[in-house]
């Protein structure tokens, strides 16, 4: 592929983004070809170097933030009539609460998934809690003269360590979980942004 080619697969992939963004991208990639080249790099050597051009959409879309997007869609084309101001201002009570219900469902997902996340930490951190404190309790009891129940509170102490080493890898999986979920809920909403912005 050459430069050309390139430039015009990432300005299709990058359509309905606010044009700045995708001068930006353009004129960053044209430039970074330019000087690979200036280095002795065949063009399409130069090209390949780059990177592959759904990677860089994808990561373009993933750092604009949400609320750039959404201006970006909201912002009228053209100057508006009196009629569409008017049919504006009647229907805010409609299209103003549709849009305060959605952000409420988004902020309640991203709540509900992350609260479990602190919810599974809370568990681990107990489990470590339990560990340390049954071994100390044992220690003392043994000390005392009460060895059975002080070996007792130990072997669970020690249990209690095992379920800890355990959870671990399952809080740690659930988390990673939670962050790839929680950047696919912010890249479908991007995208729902930038398909309607391209269908027009």
């Amino acid at each position: 592929m050459n430069k050309t080619e390139f430039l015009v697969r990432l300005q299709q992939g990058l359509a309905g983004l606010p044009q700045e963004d995708i001068d930006e991208r353009l004129n960053f990639y044209n430039e970074m070809i330019s000087d690979r080249m200036e280095d002795g790099l065949s063009e399409e050597e130069a090209v390949a170097g780059v990177g592959d051009v759904d990677e860089i959409v994808a990561q373009t879309i993933a750092e604009i933030p949400l609320p750039k997007l959404m201006c970006e869609r909201v912002k009228p084309k053209r100057r508006l009539r009196a009629w569409e101001i008017v049919l504006l201002a009647l229907g805010s009570p409609i299209w103003l609460s549709l849009l305060i219900a959605f952000f409420a469902i988004v902020i309640s997902i991203y709540a509900v998934i992350w609260s479990l996340v602190v919810s599974v930490w809370a568990i681990e951190a107990a489990f470590i809690a339990v560990a340390l404190g049954g071994s100390f309790i044992g220690s003392i009891m043994i000390l005392k003269g009460n060895v059975s129940t002080g070996i007792a509170q130990i072997g669970f102490a020690v249990m209690s360590l095992g379920f800890a080493i355990a959870f671990y890898f399952v809080c740690k999986a659930y988390t990673r979980f939670s962050v790839f979920l929680t950047k696919k809920i912010a890249a479908g909403i991007k995208a729902m942004f930038i398909r309607k912005e391209r269908t027009e």
